[in-house]
């Protein structure tokens, strides 16, 4: 078995913004892993929320010896902790088994088959008015992601259902807000908002068992792998699940399958990526209330063949992509 890792970049077409900060392009680490003529391919975004760096996980995974013997996804899962790491390598896996069984992911997983999706449209953070002309060049995708802060909450998403009329809003506030913040969002809900998403810091979270929020709220930062789930269970309504911060597909089908027996609704979240970064958390879609994937469609250009988007769906991988 042969493991190929490396860095790559792909432009952000006009720039991304949340509370925590910008960018430009998404920076990414590709694994590759060969074996008996076959390739599987994963693809991570380090979190910097958590501490990890492209260049840490390049360097770790780049330790990884497969010189004597191949690795299988149960030995990764002790081998690394959850996170960017353990995703790239774990979809790889994924990926290789298909290409080798001739079979997809989604059989060898024992899942339902993926299925066409709405998914969000990140919106990212900006003045009122620079939000409402971005709300008005989506306005076709019927589920909206608006990036907040704790400012002008009430004049953006003013701004956005104003040019966005007919659209669908989840608001993610990536830990940015107070609790008399949310109080004072919560005392008089937004129109259509249907989900608010981590409005406050993580280390905040014991507040949520106070409120009955007439809107939804789903833990992101707060929700890493199943471990996490009950304890956000007197909290939150849904979680956010994102292979980057659950280490993986097979982290995430865990997760998934506990988070409905335990009445959680379930986001499908992603960082802003490629194709293929979004094609192993497609296999979840049959369990997701929300899908969030349009990371690829954030991006100046993607992989080939890439991903299908089409009057806001997202339509499963082609095996020539993943899986």
């Amino acid at each position: 078995m042969r493991l190929t890792v490396r860095e790559e970049r792909w432009p952000i077409r006009g720039g991304f913004r949340i509370a925590r900060g910008a960018k430009s392009e998404a920076v990414i680490v590709l694994v590759e892993v060969e074996h008996d003529g076959h390739m599987g391919r994963g693809e991570c975004v380090p979190y910097a929320r958590f501490g990890h760096t492209v260049s840490h996980v390049v360097d770790t995974l780049r330790k990884v010896d497969t010189s004597r013997a191949p690795i299988d996804r149960n030995q990764i899962q002790s081998m690394f902790p959850a996170g960017a790491a353990r995703n790239a390598l774990d979809c790889a896996l994924w990926d290789l088994e298909a290409k080798m069984k001739r079979r997809p992911v989604w059989q060898l997983a024992g899942l339902p088959p993926p299925t066409p999706s709405r998914t969000g449209f990140t919106i990212s953070l900006g003045t009122p008015e620079e939000m409402g002309r971005a709300a008005k060049e989506a306005r076709d995708w019927p589920l909206l992601k608006l990036k907040l802060d704790a400012e002008n909450i009430g004049e953006r998403l003013a701004a956005v259902r104003e040019n966005a009329p007919s659209s669908d809003i989840v608001v993610d506030a990536n830990e940015s807000w107070t609790t008399s913040v949310l109080e004072k969002v919560l005392s008089s809900p937004p129109e259509g908002v249907m989900l608010i998403e981590q409005p406050l810091p993580a280390k905040a979270d014991p507040y949520l068992t106070q409120i009955v929020p007439p809107i939804p709220l789903c833990a992101d930062e707060s929700a890493h792998t199943s471990a996490d789930l009950p304890n956000l269970q007197d909290k939150y309504q849904a979680i956010n699940i994102k292979l980057d911060k659950s280490g993986g597909l097979t982290q995430a089908i865990h997760m998934a399958r506990q988070a409905k027996e335990m009445g959680f609704d379930i986001m499908l979240g992603c960082m802003v990526a490629t194709s293929l970064a979004m094609a192993p958390a497609m296999m979840l879609t049959p369990l997701a209330t929300w899908v969030d994937l349009d990371g690829p469609a954030l991006l100046s250009r993607d992989r080939q063949p890439p991903l299908g988007f089409r009057r806001g769906c997202v339509f499963p991988p082609s095996p020539e992509l993943w899986g």
